[in-house]
């Protein structure tokens, strides 16, 4: 680890963990631009050619810019100073897929700020606004976790230029909330596993060579869309849909074993991830047909069922495995 990066460290340490932040003298930093060093130098040039050249109008434009560079200084500094910033919890997403980071910038200044950017910390991904007077606005900007769990939101940062740009003046915020990564479904799946009996049904079976859990009539007026077996109708041009008698006698079990047997020989991932992936595939592919099911874990099982929680409740299972 460079001197760079353990400085960095330590710096960050040193930030408590909130998901709300008012900026004042102690958090807000500033340091002169590129510009900046330029307009200092140009300064410089200006002053000694006009000492040893006895220019008054030089010396008028000197201390002229001069006074302009220490009012935008001022005015810089109190352009960030004083919000207030508050996170917005993000939602849990899956792997590889961008997580928004939702913030509310208030300010109860009579004037309003201009120009301030926010982003991850390390990144050039900014997202800029003004902040009306006793006013807010909203900003969101996004980060890539690419593995499966639960995520601190990453250190932000604040900063402004305005209104010369010869300075900046930014800040480290480090949110104490998390947000939950789902493992990447698969692209494409294998066909569901086949239904289990129900203790004490009867073990009459629908299962198809494919191993899919099947169960299908013919298509009957005023069947809901969710029914339909889309699959089935791309393939035979036959409107069918499911015989939800028949998927009674049966529950769906979705198991970690049975997706690790499922596993495609040369995977690229590891053999767990790539099977919590394929599991994380069945159960939004069984969602969206709509039928229940059940999860198995090592440890946990959540019993069959469907709906919005249901299938929060089964991605949580698959984050946290």
């Amino acid at each position: 680890m460079g001197l760079r990066q353990r400085f960095q460290t330590w710096f960050q340490s040193r930030i408590p963990l909130r998901d709300s932040t008012t900026l004042t003298q102690r958090n807000v930093y500033i340091l002169p631009t590129a510009p900046g060093f330029m307009l200092g130098a140009t300064l410089l040039v200006l002053l000694v050619a006009s000492i040893n050249y006895q220019l008054n109008l030089g010396y008028v434009l000197t201390f002229l810019l001069t006074g302009s560079a220490v009012v935008g200084m001022h005015v810089c500094h109190g352009t960030l100073r004083g919000i207030t910033m508050n996170l917005i919890a993000p939602d849990a997403q899956f792997a590889g897929a961008n997580v928004t980071i939702g913030i509310n910038v208030l300010s109860k200044r009579r004037s309003v700020r201009h120009g301030i950017g926010l982003a991850v910390l390390g990144t050039d991904h900014w997202s800029w606004t003004d902040v009306p007077a006793q006013g807010s606005a909203k900003v969101q900007i996004a980060f890539q976790p690419q593995r499966r769990g639960l995520h601190r939101v990453p250190p932000l940062t604040a900063e402004t230029r305005f209104p010369l740009g010869t300075f900046r003046v930014w800040t480290v915020w480090r949110p104490a909330a998390q947000v939950l990564v789902y493992p990447a479904p698969e692209l494409h799946p294998p066909p569901l596993p086949p239904g289990e009996p129900r203790a004490g049904g009867v073990a009459t079976t629908h299962q198809q060579s494919t191993g899919e859990f099947d169960g299908v009539r013919a298509y009957r007026r005023g069947d809901p869309l969710k029914l339909v077996v889309w699959k089935k109708v791309a393939k035979a041009d036959e409107l069918v849909s499911r015989d939800a008698q028949q998927v009674q006698r049966f529950e769906l079990w979705l198991d970690l074993a049975q997706a690790d047997k499922a596993r495609t020989a040369g995977a690229g991932s590891a053999p767990q991830e790539h099977a919590l992936s394929r599991l994380c595939a069945w159960v939004l592919l069984a969602e969206r047909q709509g039928l229940q099911y059940g999860l198995r874990l090592p440890g946990q099982e959540i019993l069959p069922g469907s709906g919005e929680a249901h299938k929060k409740n089964c991605l949580q299972a698959l984050a946290m495995a």
